[in-house]
């Protein structure tokens, strides 16, 4: 059996697009807080559901880098 290697360009680039999407995430925690004006403990008590918001932002986010590549296949032959 194969082993698989990743390289480091691509590691760093999908670690940057799971920390984009967190920050997405925390920003829109963030602004939830202060449209209902509650406290800013929130940002750490409500982690889970930042996580679960980055987690949904990430399937988002590969599922249009799919659609993508499935384009560039399907119209670009070599």
């Amino acid at each position: 059996m194969k082993d698989i290697t990743i390289s480091g360009k691509t590691l760093r680039r999908e670690m940057l697009i799971v920390l984009g999407c967190f920050i997405v995430a925390v920003g829109v925690n963030v602004y939830s807080i202060i449209k209902y004006r509650t406290p800013f403990s929130e940002i750490f008590t409500q982690i889970g559901y930042t996580l679960i918001l980055t987690l949904a932002l990430l399937i988002v986010v590969t599922l249009i880098r799919l659609i993508v590549c499935l384009i560039k296949r399907i119209f670009i032959k070599k």
